[in-house]
């Protein structure tokens, strides 16, 4: 097949899922800035309508069409952000605000007197639907990469150890849509062990360009991803760049950096090298106090609507047998320090007394994460409350006294801490959190070395767009009650 037979060549799925986002946007865009026209000026009879009025029509109109182009000219729709991460919505948002910051701007320098409740209207109506509209054909290209469609054929490039840490990442995230087919292994044996132990057909070890560029043909992929060290000559990955463009197969250059996110990456072009600079994660100053702003807002205005239900809640503790309607125990916070966690009680009195025994009779007393599978100390309503995090709600008091925070690392006793090594003691770098990556992520169901991990991760690569995020996925995992102990 030549350069120009392949080049402009898309999967399907790529196609069909571009197609659904751009009749997705049109519907929300259509459905804000009709449902704001009607809103402020009434449905009542067009025909009747002064001249004014008629003026906003052709407003509507040119401003549907433009919000319409401004999210695919901000690349929104690339399918490079599409299915994991928080760039798409970064994209939506930036994208929906442009717009409307030109249209005040153009209403001000010509005098246009743009009525303020249209617009007020129309922006927030749009983007928050506009995001949920996003997050749910989200969820469906999420569903149909667990079943293994819609995703981007992928060759590895690289030596054994780091291509085959690459193939097990990727198989990790079958949401990002990579799907590793082959490997090919410049400058190794075939007959070495670590290329045997590839968990993907070896297409080749050769380095040169030519047998490189054949395997890739053959494999016939749509993206061609290079881990860190692989042994190719600069010029020749230069030039395996501008075919891969030719042909229209994604290049990805993958570092041998594990769990830095993107906004900790920057890159700087010097002497025509793109050199790869990683920032130090930092929660102080500013960021320190937009965090604790949140925290505060959120848990304030949660404690008030919720106060019906804790009530409700408080009564049926108190009504399930002797004992306080709080529990509350000393865990470890920020820096080491301890802190009184509270929660709805829902254990028998004196449980704190009986774990030692527990632990022991199912042999994990010298283990992290103390859990008692099928706990005979919960009660009746305490197994209620914790299949959907009920008695975990008081902590929004903890929240409000600054000794945890909405997100952020698992709470752990002084018996956890113990246990913990040089890199786990990372965590307590910030102040621990109501949710965080290790409950969206799986909850009781994840292991010691992965709830650790995901703590680092979110320690590392801390945003509060991620705390956001972290939140709208806390409800979910709790309505849906997965992974609750």
């Amino acid at each position: 097949m030549t350069v120009q037979q392949t080049a402009g060549l898309l999967p399907k799925w790529r196609r069909r899922y571009a197609r659904r986002l751009r009749f997705v946007d049109a519907a929300v865009i259509a459905w804000a800035v009709v449902g704001a026209f009607g809103v402020r000026f009434g449905f009542s009879d067009l025909s009747a309508q002064d001249v004014k009025d008629t003026d906003y029509i052709v407003l509507s109109a040119v401003l549907a069409v433009a919000w319409w182009l401004m999210l695919e000219i901000w690349g929104s729709r690339e399918a490079k952000i599409l299915g994991s991460g928080s760039e798409e919505y970064k994209r939506v948002i930036a994208a929906s605000a442009w717009l409307f910051g030109f249209v005040a701007i153009f209403s001000y320098a010509l005098k246009i007197d743009t009525a303020r409740g249209y617009v007020g209207l129309a922006f927030p109506a749009g983007a928050i639907t506009l995001l949920a509209a996003r997050w749910l054909v989200r969820q469906h290209l999420s569903l149909d990469r667990q079943r293994g469609n819609s995703m981007s054929r992928v060759l590895i490039i690289g030596g054994p150890h780091s291509a085959q840490h690459l193939i097990r990442s990727l198989r990790g995230a079958p949401h990002a849509g990579y799907l590793p087919v082959a490997a090919h292994v410049p400058g190794a044996a075939y007959d070495s062990e670590s290329a045997s132990r590839l968990s993907v057909p070896l297409t080749g070890v050769g380095n040169d360009f030519d047998s490189i560029l054949a395997a890739i043909l053959e494999a016939e992929v749509d993206a061609v991803a290079i881990s860190a060290g692989v042994n190719i000559h600069p010029k020749d990955l230069r030039r395996l760049g501008w075919e891969l463009s030719a042909r229209d197969i994604g290049m990805i250059l993958a570092p041998a950096l594990t769990d830095v996110a993107g906004p900790r990456i920057h890159t700087q072009p010097v002497a025509g090298l793109p050199l790869i600079h990683v920032s130090t994660p930092k929660l102080t100053g500013g960021k320190r106090v937009a965090k604790r702003t949140f925290d505060i807002a959120i848990a304030g205005s949660l404690l008030l609507v919720l106060s019906p239900l804790l009530l409700a809640i408080a009564l049926l503790v108190r009504l399930s047998g002797p004992g306080p309607i709080f529990y509350r125990q000393e865990r470890i916070g920020l820096r080491g320090t301890s802190f009184d966690m509270f929660k709805f009680r829902s254990m028998k009195l004196n449980a704190d007394a009986e774990l030692k025994a527990l632990l022991e009779a199912q042999g994990t007393a010298d283990k992290p994460l103390f859990k008692v599978e099928n706990d005979p100390r919960i009660t009746p309503i305490g197994r209620v409350l914790r299949k959907y995090s009920l008695d975990e709600l008081p902590q929004l008091l903890n929240v409000l006294g600054g000794s945890m925070s909405l997100v952020g690392p698992r709470p752990q006793r002084h018996g956890e801490v113990a246990l913990y090594d040089d890199a786990a003691h990372r965590r307590l770098y910030v102040s621990p959190g109501m949710s965080g990556l290790w409950q969206v992520s799986g909850r009781s169901n994840l292991t010691w070395e992965e709830s650790i991990r995901l703590d680092l991760y979110y320690v590392e690569n801390w945003s509060l767009m991620g705390d956001v995020l972290i939140l709208f996925k806390t409800f979910k995992a709790v309505f849906t009650s997965s992974g609750a102990v």
